[in-house]
């Protein structure tokens, strides 16, 4: 990533001049060099597609056991990462709703027993690892219920108001927010981190708002996490470059995600997506993961589903993800087009119909990410070199490349119909489209729809 670079042109008419470079990626020659003993993550990772479990409203039961049914489907759309949202038990008092919010944890090494049991998670864990999946748990470090097993036993381990009550973050008043001082408590939160992954196998863990925690912790969490797996996987919820400097694996592109939102609204346009990509490029290692994403939890509960901030451009930014140096994320139900917030606080349901065939599309695009080399993620993703076009303020026409491998890369990210003129032909010699594999000849003119794009490959 800090020796590749991705062309950036904001004018036309001043291309030559003006080409702004972003760094993205390693030259080919030193990805063949590099051995896994130096790879920063685990080989399982670079081409790897992440998928976030809400269980309560996977299914009618909201159970372990009849998630674990789901299994062999989710393999089969390709997905490589399971990341279960908060499984422990829930605290009970100023609990939000009916049966309470994930995020406040009464007990970090009890199971919730609205899933089922600590055997029935494991038994999920071992049929995942089965079929060649990965299992990560969401940790909540940074607070947890005010009624929690920890908020009797151990009262200075929290933070407090001037009047001695415990913390409340945000409109969070569900939570007592953990003190970082408490040398104690930061030895208690790794062993059950650790306990987790003694227990039950479990490949490693997405940290919930881990800006809000010092980096010192996460660095003594991560050493003692992997005497116990030296393979573990970390995800940080947050876009702050010193964690994943010696720390978290990935990140979440947050920025990114905002802007796909706002040029989905028409209140951006394209650029806006290249300053952010190269902020990312700028600000953060060269062996950092951004996660890419049109949904999540949060966003899907609180900000509305993608197709609400998206509209008609909801498949196309889906696409987008998948072609950029990173990792994709699918949420329960994104997969079968489901178009409704879920609720947090109550039980609801996920409508697995799938109207529209989104399965068919992930399932493509998980199985193109895979069969390219060129959209690893970094360290080893391929160089990203953006192609001029006359109308870049709407069209983002970019390649893709290793020593092995190109893939061409065309959206119009806009709501209009646009023709583009390019200065070379696209996509090039002996080329076929994704996803009918058609074979294609190049043009230097391209006619696009609303929202359309086209991605081709060697």
């Amino acid at each position: 990533m800090n020796t590749k670079k991705i062309r950036i042109f904001t004018d036309y008419f001043l291309f030559a001049a003006l080409a702004l470079l972003i760094s993205c990626g390693n030259q080919p020659a030193r990805q063949n060099q590099e051995s896994a003993a130096t790879d920063k993550h685990p080989e399982w990772v670079y081409d790897a597609v992440i998928y976030e479990v809400n269980t309560r409203q996977y299914t009618p039961e909201g159970t372990f056991s009849a998630f674990a049914a789901n299994l062999p489907r989710l393999k089969e759309l390709g997905v490589d990462i399971l990341w279960f949202m908060p499984i422990q038990p829930i605290g009970e008092k100023d609990r939000k709703g009916t049966l309470g919010s994930y995020y406040s944890i009464k007990n970090y090494t009890g199971v919730n027993t609205e899933f089922g049991t600590l055997e029935d998670f494991k038994a999920v864990v071992r049929k995942a690892h089965d079929l060649d999946m990965k299992v990560i748990l969401d940790w909540v470090a940074n607070h947890t219920s005010r009624d929690a097993e920890w908020v009797d036993a151990h009262p200075d381990w929290y933070i407090r108001d001037s009047l001695g009550n415990l913390n409340v973050m945000y409109d969070w008043t569900d939570i007592a927010q953990l003190d970082y001082n408490q040398q104690p408590m930061r030895t208690a939160m790794i062993a059950a981190m650790q306990y987790w992954i003694r227990e039950t196998g479990i490949d490693g863990f997405r940290c919930d708002v881990a800006g809000e925690i010092p980096t010192d912790f996460w660095t003594a969490a991560k050493d003692s996490l992997t005497v116990l797996n030296p393979d573990i996987f970390l995800l940080a919820e947050a876009e702050k470059p010193e964690l994943n400097e010696a720390v978290f694996d990935a990140y979440y592109a947050w920025d990114f995600h905002h802007k796909m939102n706002m040029v989905a609204q028409g209140k951006e346009n394209v650029d806006s997506l290249r300053i952010s990509l190269q902020r990312m490029h700028e600000r953060f290692s060269s062996q950092a993961i951004p996660m890419f994403f049109t949904s999540n939890h949060d966003e899907n509960s609180w900000n509305g589903t993608e197709f609400e901030r998206m509209g008609g451009a909801a498949k196309t930014f889906a696409a987008l993800t998948y072609m950029l140096p990173g990792m994709p994320l699918i949420y329960s139900g994104q997969e079968a087009g489901f178009n409704r917030r879920l609720q947090f606080f109550e039980k609801d349901q996920i409508d697995w119909t799938d109207p529209q065939g989104f399965s068919g599309f992930y399932k493509k695009l998980n199985a193109f990410k895979k069969q390219h080399s060129a959209l690893k993620t970094p360290e080893k993703a391929g160089e990203m070199e953006e192609i001029v076009n006359d109308r870049p303020e709407n069209v983002w026409s970019f390649r893709r490349t290793d020593a092995e491998d190109e893939v061409v890369a065309v959206f119009n990210l806009s709501n209009k119909k646009v023709t583009a003129t390019f200065q070379e032909e696209i996509p090039g010699k002996k080329f076929f489209s994704f996803p009918d594999s058609f074979t294609v000849t190049g043009t230097k003119v391209m006619e696009l729809g609303p929202w359309e794009y086209k991605i081709y490959f060697k």
